[in-house]
């Protein structure tokens, strides 16, 4: 590999824009190649098609010494970064449809001696799946040199950041990086150690690929035992947050704190890898998704059972985003949540407050009870005000300017306690 290496990052989303700005303020050219022309255009433009702080000052910087550009077609590159999307399927295994595309885009771009990374959270066994693809595709390449044949470097790092901390955490936190051959992983964390401060440690592709999903079921079975908690006092009358308060005062005790669900490309997926590969033993990490999944639902009938009170009821849903002061809306509880309180209540105007978007995505868009509204005035006009997200915006808010003892207030982030 060369000093300052030329690398391709596939798929300019939420990681893979700011992983290919930080290499090219680090260390590498960097092309970026992504689907949607827009998100190439603004690249192009040294501008950022999504909030992420810190992000527009580092692609602007890359874009105008020349470090970064943004094209549609996979090039001839010395490395390939891999950050597509991996969703779910209707039965909770993993798509890796956007994986097949990436490596039968880099495979005709292959001359031998590359290295291919993929960073998408991926079920155990993507990343020698990524390989056997490419190699399929090139059987004229190899990954241990058998016959003669030149190498081909597959490994996995996937991401471990924060959305609204990701300019910081790509470079301070530790990272895994898991090789299909020790070579691999060499090359691999050789790379990552140009811009990542925090210790690079290195194993095989599977347990890399398991690490991940393993940090966050970790989340999210802590996450379901405060979401059932929050259930199980409702029935009980007790607020959930006090109780919380109390029980962490042990030394030894830290419970997370209650929501409306699980949202995000990550906690709320990366369970069910884990699920899918081993069914039958991963009963409480199953069950954890279960209740979590479960929860929206019963925001939704709580909601439902104030409303059904009123005539026509006026809804302020304050949130849309799946955690605070961000615009990613991917698998958010908050959204789904508005979504089906549509349903249930047509009669109803439900008021949506994100302020981290201009326009409501497609799917609320359609529906002609939902709109999108500033703070004061959908709270304003509400009967019944649903606090989903606990954006800056709604905790600093003057309650008693937003009148809220006047309205039906169901505080499910238990910031207006």
């Amino acid at each position: 590999m060369s000093d300052r290496p030329t690398v391709a990052v596939i798929g300019l989303g939420y990681i893979g824009l700011p992983t290919a700005a930080v290499l090219a303020t680090h260390a590498a050219d960097v092309i970026g190649v992504d689907v949607n022309a827009s998100t190439i255009e603004a690249v192009n433009r040294g501008e950022v098609p999504f909030v992420e702080p810190d992000l527009s000052v580092s692609v602007a910087g890359a874009v105008s010494q020349g470090r970064l550009r943004a094209q549609r077609e996979t090039p001839q590159a010395e490395v390939y970064v891999v950050a597509v999307p991996t969703p779910f399927q209707d039965d909770h295994t993993a798509d890796l449809a956007y994986i097949d595309a990436a490596a039968d885009a880099i495979a005709p771009q292959l001359r031998g001696d590359e290295l291919v990374i993929l960073e998408s959270t991926s079920p155990p066994g993507a990343t020698q799946h990524l390989a056997d693809r490419l190699l399929a595709a090139r059987p004229d390449l190899s990954l241990d040199g058998t016959g003669g044949r030149p190498l081909l470097h597959v490994a996995h790092c996937p991401e471990r950041v924060l959305p609204g901390r990701v300019m910081v955490e790509l470079v301070t936190n530790d990272r895994i990086v898991g090789g299909l051959t020790t070579e691999a992983a060499r090359r691999a964390k050789d790379l990552y150690a140009t811009f990542c401060q925090g210790e690079i440690v290195t194993t095989d592709a599977v347990t890399a690929e398991m690490a991940k999903l393993v940090e966050n079921s970790y989340r999210d079975v802590n996450i379901a035992f405060a979401n059932e908690l929050s259930v199980i006092c409702g029935k009980l009358g007790i607020d959930v947050w006090e109780l919380i308060e109390l029980a962490n005062h042990h030394p030894r005790v830290d419970i997370l704190q209650p929501g409306p669900g699980v949202g995000g490309h990550c906690i709320a997926v990366d369970p069910w890898f884990i699920v899918s590969s081993a069914p039958d033993e991963a009963r409480l990490i199953r069950t954890a998704r279960e209740v979590n999944d479960a929860k929206p639902g019963l925001v939704v009938d709580r909601v439902v059972a104030k409303a059904e009170r009123l005539r026509e009821p006026r809804i302020a849903a304050l949130g849309l985003a799946f955690k605070p002061d961000i615009d990613d809306l991917r698998e958010s509880p908050a959204r789904a949540i508005v979504s089906r309180l549509a349903s249930a209540l047509p009669s109803a105007k439900i008021a949506a407050v994100e302020p981290n978007i201009e326009s409501l995505p497609g799917d609320l868009a359609e529906l002609p009870n939902v709109t999108l509204e500033p703070l004061e005035e959908a709270v304003r006009e509400a009967d019944i005000v649903v606090l989903l997200v606990d954006h800056t915006q709604f905790k600093a808010a003057d309650r008693r300017r937003l009148r809220l003892r006047e309205k039906v207030v169901i505080d499910t982030r238990g910031v207006w306690r």
